[in-house]
């Protein structure tokens, strides 16, 4: 038998904690839960507490918990996936990025890194269908990729791009475009709202070339994302209505679904999909 993957979360919030649950009721014997690391101690210590009835899954440092891993799994901000990740390639351990937008102008630096020191890169496709297909187009010609997410006004409470623009989101009562332009910009002012935009622009045709339009909508509970790709092979187009977390209504349950996908991947024989 082999030994059981060592994995370290890095980020206790909702997603992490889903996915520390999931760790321990669905891959014991093929995966262990080590280390949990988080800028606020008191999140990383109660989720400990849920877990094994003390704190000692807390490291105190990141680097501590990179030094007890096989595979490290970043779910805490886009402000600091990237670096997450760099620390965790140059250690020679895997990485799971889920906040794919901090990373999104930089992942090929990442992956020279990951060549060099013989380790892997995971990018969940997140709330989003169709990547498989993207990536075999990828392989032909894709022309345009054009991405619209809607989600409910509540949504993006507390966004800078929002606040700056003086959308006032208590007062739209139908639809209303917040934001129209390439996939680059969408991730710098929605970083947390937007990842989907992210992982397409990786898995298609880059961040400049990706069209993406944000729209709020008091008609809709669930986040909303439909593509439409153009390419020498075909179009496709898909679209997806995701139940909102429980936990954090700025993300969908999809997104933390697909992180759990990847890992049942990487620890099963058998690999579905392109």
């Amino acid at each position: 038998m082999h030994n059981p993957l060592k994995i370290g979360i890095v980020g206790c919030g909702a997603i992490g904690s889903s996915l520390a649950n999931a760790i321990f009721r669905q891959f014991r014997g093929k995966a262990r839960l080590v280390s949990l690391f988080d800028i606020d101690r008191q999140k990383a210590g109660a989720l400990s507490e849920v877990l094994v009835k003390d704190d000692s899954l807390v490291a105190s440092r990141l680097s501590a918990l990179i030094n007890k891993s096989d595979l490290v799994i970043e779910t805490s901000s886009a402000k600091c996936s990237f670096s997450i990740a760099q620390e965790a390639l140059k250690k020679s351990r895997d990485c799971m990025v889920l906040s794919v937008g901090g990373i999104l102008n930089k992942y090929r630096q990442l992956a020279v890194l990951a060549e060099k020191h013989n380790s892997k890169i995971y990018l969940p496709s997140g709330a989003i269908s169709g990547i498989d297909a993207i990536k075999a187009l990828k392989c032909s010609k894709i022309k345009e990729v054009v991405l619209t997410t809607i989600k409910n006004p509540a949504s993006f409470r507390g966004v800078k791009y929002i606040k700056d623009k003086g959308i006032k989101l208590e007062s739209i009562r139908g639809e209303r475009i917040l934001f129209s332009g390439s996939a680059n910009e969408a991730v710098k002012y929605f970083p947390q709202n937007i990842n989907v935009a992210a992982i397409l622009s990786i898995a298609g045709i880059g961040p400049e070339k990706t069209k993406v339009r944000i729209i709020a909508s008091a008609k809709t509970k669930r986040n909303i994302h439909q593509i439409k790709v153009y390419s020498e092979a075909g179009i496709i187009t898909t679209r997806t209505e995701n139940i909102l977390h429980p936990d954090n209504p700025k993300t969908s349950y999809l997104a933390y679904l697909s992180s759990v996908a990847v890992l049942r991947q990487i620890l099963g024989p058998v690999k579905v999909g392109s």
